[in-house]
């Protein structure tokens, strides 16, 4: 453990160029400040070059992660506010060492962070929105505006690869005119995973209120030595795998504990019946150490209900088409012996479930579950090393997208302590939100319900008229709590 010091020393802090932008629209974001903020007493010739593995290599094509969190007025002054959070995360960055850095490609094809101490830093931003308040933000019954959300973060739609050039990580402290503050957190797609971005989100606020931290686990690939390298043409880089401007609309969207509870019962009443082994090819299901699992989790029911309402609402699929639910599984627990769970990269692995428009519409909502719940749970030690070894194989990017129209991907997790161990000493947060980053039509982010009381939110980005009928949807709807 790394004790929070009780002192505050001047921080590693470098002062960029200050803009007052004097002729910005009245309701936009106006970044007034900016500061290069590098890691707190660490040399960068202490650190070593530090190899991207085989499950951050096809992360380069995905735009950095976007995500932040609305708080309530802090009741500070903002000047003590910012010098707060930048002190923090100056702090913070010397236990991450690896977010300051930049990628460089080597001789021989493989990406590694550097650290050099020409670019050891990274960027805070100080903007203001005083026309704007958290109620522009968090509307009820009513889409993300997502014209305005962009604004709350730097680096928008920056394609990972770009590490190259750019910093691996940025920050944005947004103050409205009610008051009210968001804290966006923007980092490179193949330096860390979900697990990652909330360990360093929850490090930095635990700093800020003089709690001790956890190290991360730097060890970066748990597979071992690797000699696969992606090599691109040109030396662009690759660019993001689907269409980035197609019409989108977005939605968060709350199922309540009790309305979980309840679709987890019907799923499981049903597993004792016969069609739970026809739903899974025949096969008994079992856990990754091999003991026999007939319970199919709540957020595999709550999946299973928006696979078969978001296809519903897709009218012009064939009966015959394939469509394809694909989520994020995270590794660590998983291989055997596991990883820690402070593992610090990605280790993470996308698996799909698939089955026809009429096979979901013939079935119930059991038979869906089913079938989600027996992918993620053939998904074991020996898989994930057989789908490292076919990418070490044949490198490639991680195809995100929907070029049939028939797909949807679930990402983040309602396990992610968004809202627990992220208060900055002013508040628990208020609401969880993304920027534009890796969204498209079928794409999805489970977040965990404000009051932690097991619900969960999730934002939904779908086309204009899938989304128009998805909302008028009544069996989808009986167990939405609210749209936000």
């Amino acid at each position: 453990m790394v004790e929070a010091a009780s002192a505050a020393p001047a921080p590693a802090v470098v002062p960029m160029t200050q803009t007052l932008c004097a002729n910005a629209p009245a309701t936009s974001v106006t970044v007034v400040s900016k500061q290069t903020v590098r890691p707190d007493g660490v040399s960068s010739s202490a650190v070593g070059d530090v190899k991207l593995s085989v499950s951050d290599m096809p992360m380069l094509s995905c735009h950095y992660i976007q995500k932040g969190l609305f708080f309530p007025p802090p009741g500070v002054p903002i000047a003590s506010l910012v010098s707060s959070l930048v002190y923090a995360l100056s702090r913070a960055l010397a236990v991450f060492p690896a977010l300051s850095g930049r990628f460089a490609t080597l001789d021989d094809g493989r990406i590694v962070i550097r650290r050099d101490d020409d670019y050891a830093a990274v960027e805070f931003y100080h903007a203001v929105a005083p026309a704007l308040s958290l109620g522009d933000f968090l509307l009820p019954n009513a889409d993300v505006p997502t014209r305005l959300t962009k604004d709350l973060f730097p680096m928008d739609r920056t394609v990972s690869y770009d590490g190259h050039r750019r910093p691996l990580t940025s920050f944005q402290l947004t103050v409205l005119g009610d008051g009210a503050v968001f804290v966006g957190f923007v980092a490179n797609h193949a330096v860390v995973d979900g697990t990652s971005f909330w360990h360093f989100f929850n490090t930095w606020a635990g700093l800020c209120r003089g709690e001790p931290v956890q190290p991360p686990d730097l060890h970066r690939n748990f597979f071992g030595e690797s000699t696969a390298v992606l090599r691109f043409t040109g030396g662009t880089g690759p660019a993001v795998t689907f269409h980035a401007d197609a019409p989108l609309r977005e939605r968060v969207v709350h199922f309540s504990a009790a309305a979980i509870r309840e679709l987890k019962a019907k799923v499981n009443h049903w597993t004792k019946s016969d069609k739970f082994a026809e739903a899974n090819g025949g096969k008994p299901v079992r856990e990754a150490n091999g003991c026999r699992s007939r319970e199919i989790s709540s957020f595999q029911s709550l999946c299973a209900h928006i696979w078969r309402a978001v296809t519903r609402s897709r009218r012009l699929l064939a009966a015959d088409a394939t469509t394809t639910f694909r989520m994020a599984v995270n590794c660590r627990h998983r291989l055997r012996p596991p990883i820690s769970p402070l593992y610090f990269g990605n280790a993470i692995q996308s698996v799909a479930t698939m089955a026809t428009v009429a096979e979901l519409a013939s079935n119930d909502l059991r038979w869906a579950a089913a079938r989600l719940h027996a992918t993620v749970v053939a998904h074991d030690d020996g898989a994930i090393r057989r789908a490292a070894a076919e990418w070490e194989a044949a490198p490639r990017c991680f195809p995100l997208g929907n070029p049939d129209g028939a797909a949807l991907t679930m990402g983040s997790s309602p396990r992610f302590p968004m809202y627990d161990g992220n208060d900055f000493g002013w508040g628990r947060p208020l609401a969880v939100r993304s920027g534009r980053a890796n969204k498209f039509d079928g794409k999805m982010s489970a977040f965990p319900g404000q009051a932690g009381d097991g619900s969960v939110d999730v934002e939904f980005c779908l086309a204009p008229d899938t989304m128009a009928r998805l909302l008028g949807d009544d069996e989808f709807l009986q167990y939405v709590s609210h749209a936000t």
